[in-house]
């Protein structure tokens, strides 16, 4: 099977790392070769999280520049960070919640406009899906299940090789039961955003 790179970017505690694990279990029970690895950026202070993912027979998880073909990020200023894993044919999936980095707080830094990080991100790649996932967690009654809206928008695009029937068999087996139904919610809501972007 065709090679398909995917990074997730986030900052520590958005859920990446749980994104990874339903994304590498829905892949296992698809009989998908799968291959991870992660970065963690002092995560707990907020940090980046990188996580990479390569599907198919793939010597190495190391992504390099320019190699990404599918980039998901749950922050708008991560993934415009991520830019330069992109390539013309990549396709990006990013939330448009901005969480502001110790410099913006701080007065130090500002943070882009958001219609600029668009604009840069949509001339250096293939296809640019951005919406607010934050906004759909909290509809699906769960603040933190950005995650999983995002994981839904990933799943609609087709760019990775998992159905969603396998992916939110992934949900329920891996997140905690009581968040279980609001997860599943998020994830539809962001597989219905994407479709609404196509």
């Amino acid at each position: 099977m065709d090679i398909t790179r995917l990074i997730i970017v986030a900052v520590g505690g958005q859920g990446n790392l749980l994104a990874s694990k339903v994304i590498g279990e829905a892949a296992l029970m698809s009989g998908v070769p799968v291959g991870m690895s992660e970065i963690h950026g002092m995560a707990q202070r907020g940090g980046v999280v990188e996580s990479a993912i390569v599907f198919g027979d793939a010597q190495s998880t190391i992504i390099s520049d320019g190699e990404a073909d599918v980039v998901v990020g749950f922050e708008p200023l991560e993934t415009l960070r991520a830019l330069n894993k992109c390539n013309f044919k990549t396709v990006v999936i990013t939330s448009l919640s901005p969480l502001s980095p110790f410099t913006v707080t701080t007065g130090s830094g500002i943070y882009p406009d958001l219609r600029t990080l668009q604009t840069l991100i949509r001339a250096k790649t293939a296809k640019l899906i951005a919406f607010d996932a934050a906004a759909l967690a909290a509809q699906a009654g769960n603040a933190l299940a950005v995650n999983m809206v995002l994981v839904g928008a990933l799943i609609q695009t087709g760019t990775i090789p998992l159905t969603a029937e396998n992916t939110k068999t992934a949900i329920t087996t891996i997140t905690k039961k009581a968040f279980a139904a609001s997860n599943l919610k998020a994830f539809e809501l962001g597989f219905s955003a994407a479709i609404a972007m196509a």
